[in-house]
């Protein structure tokens, strides 16, 4: 991120109800707008956890990320560049019903429009071309996603430090922050499963989010690096288990197996091979990409993939 400008992000909130598209529009009210949901990062926090803390905090619903929908830049005042990042975001009956939002001295009102609405009652072109970008989606029959994260796990103390076995070798003081501070960020996609290799390092590196979400691990050595290295691990069973589920979950593997995994999703969804599967394999510990899938055809092909790097 560049020191000299200002980060943002947030999301277009959606939902169906009987089989028509409503997006969410805030009025604020100290500018007298009507925008999209969004809020400046916060200190040590993600792009992703931002977007998930900003809509909750403006509409009162919580909400998942889905699939990226763009980025904005625009002048402050300052003179300093704004870039805010945004996320299709899925609103459940349950999380509208949950919320207990009432007008405030930022946000005057909350407003579920169509998206023909959204078009004529958004005050930024900026806003317009983020609608846009989410409406192919729509018109692509990709709006129902679910995410398949790839965690590579966190820093692990060296081979040459450790005299035990492979697969014991634990976190350094560093993997364990980053550890903590990745939680955040996995979450923000509403992971609902985790899978892991047995190898304690990558057990570990989902232990700070299976405490926060109560989520318990799955160990599976079609994930292990030992497995891998012997050509006993089936990456392509655990692949098409997860497909087939169209389940939120994250996948803790070894950085010699990320190409492995990245290539079965492709397989598994028909996607076409390109070298963007090699850039969201290659990741340096504590990274992930999220691979977006269509939940109601996981076989029409990857919708997008974003990598996230640990914070410093």
């Amino acid at each position: 991120m560049s020191e000299t400008a200002v980060y943002a992000a947030g999301g277009v909130v959606w939902r169906v109800v009987e089989d028509v598209l409503y997006v969410l529009l805030i009025h604020r009210t100290k500018y007298r707008d009507v925008t999209l949901p969004k809020g400046k990062v916060d200190p040590g926090e993600t792009l992703a956890e931002t977007a998930v803390r900003e809509i909750f905090e403006e509409t009162g619903i919580k909400t998942a990320l889905g699939v990226p929908v763009g980025l904005s830049r625009y002048r402050l005042p300052s003179k300093r560049q704004k870039i805010v990042h945004y996320w299709s975001a899925e609103a459940t009956d349950a999380a509208v019903r949950a919320s207990a939002f009432v007008p405030n001295k930022e946000i005057a009102a909350i407003e579920w429009v169509t998206a023909k609405k959204a078009r004529k009652r958004l005050s930024y072109p900026v806003d317009l071309e983020i609608l846009d970008n989410f409406l192919t989606l729509v018109e692509e029959g990709v709006l129902h996603t679910f995410p398949l994260i790839v965690l590579r796990h966190a820093k692990a103390v060296s081979r040459s430090d450790w005299d035990g076995s492979d697969e014991d070798r634990p976190l350094t003081d560093l993997g364990r922050q980053q550890a903590r501070a990745v939680a955040g960020p996995l979450r923000a996609f509403g992971v609902e499963e985790l899978h892991t290799s047995p190898a304690k390092r990558c057990a570990k590196t989902l232990a700070p989010l299976a405490r926060v979400t109560g989520i318990e691990p799955r160990k599976t050595s079609h994930l292990s690096q030992d497995a891998w290295d012997k050509g006993k691990a089936d990456v392509r069973k655990i692949i098409g288990q997860r497909v087939r589920a169209r389940t939120p979950a994250v996948l803790s593997s070894h950085r010699p197996v990320l190409p492995e995994i990245l290539s079965e999703v492709a397989l598994a969804t028909g996607t076409l091979p390109g070298s963007y599967l090699a850039s969201a394999a290659t990741l340096e510990p504590a990274a992930f990409s999220v691979i977006h899938l269509s939940r109601t055809n996981p076989g029409s092909g990857i919708i997008a993939i974003e990598t996230h790097v640990p914070k410093d």
